[in-house]
């Protein structure tokens, strides 16, 4: 499995939260989308300051 870039990490956790906007009616569903986007966004955060060392 390739590691995702920076922007890529950032497009998954986009396109989580357009998802769990969609998903008002299914709490569970939607609190578990954002979740993983907001593990998208540390992996990000991550790559960016693996980039900037």
């Amino acid at each position: 499995m390739a590691i995702p870039t920076e922007d890529q990490a950032l497009d998954n956790a986009a396109r989580l939260l357009e998802r769990a906007e969609i998903e008002l009616t299914n709490l569970p569903l939607m609190e578990r989308l954002e979740g993983l986007a907001d593990s998208w966004l540390s992996v990000a955060h991550l790559l960016h300051e693996r980039e900037r060392a």
